[in-house]
């Protein structure tokens, strides 16, 4: 389905989702025609499903990140995906995984600083139904984040 020349064609859309097809048939030795017939294929199999942004959070005034570990209660009387569900809702969630091991759930929760993302936990998402307990790890450096 995938084949190299996909993958070199993804890596570069994924340092620029706007880099022009002439652009990415330069840097590596693909005709421009297939380069953007490859690209048009990979989006009609959904191997591409959207093009995106990657902004400067802290331009935004989400400068901090936390990764919120989350037990879940079986007792609660609801569903794990509809606790998952409720917690991206939160606004300031950027992400939610379903994870194994010791831990439920995995949120991934920007904001303005450590203290706003306390709030949201103690305030929101710790009055979820289903959610028994979390701890919040707050990230001191991004070295790489995908998107």
């Amino acid at each position: 389905m995938v084949d190299e020349k996909d993958r070199r064609i993804l890596d570069k859309l994924r340092e620029n989702s706007r880099m022009p097809t002439t652009e990415i048939s330069e840097k590596l030795g693909i005709a421009r025609t297939t380069v953007h017939s490859r690209i048009e294929k990979m989006k009609e199999e959904e191997v591409i499903k959207k093009f995106t942004v990657r902004p400067d959070y802290s331009e935004l005034g989400r400068g901090t990140t936390a990764f919120v570990l989350i037990s879940f209660d079986p007792k609660a009387g609801v569903k794990q995906k509809e606790t998952a569900r409720q917690i991206s809702e939160i606004g300031m969630v950027d992400g939610l995984h379903i994870i194994s091991g010791e831990w439920d759930l995995l949120a991934k929760v920007r904001g303005e600083s450590a203290e706003e993302i306390g709030d949201v936990v103690v305030e929101k998402l710790r009055e979820i139904d289903g959610v028994e307990q979390s701890t919040t790890c707050v990230s001191f450096e991004t070295i790489l984040e995908d998107c």
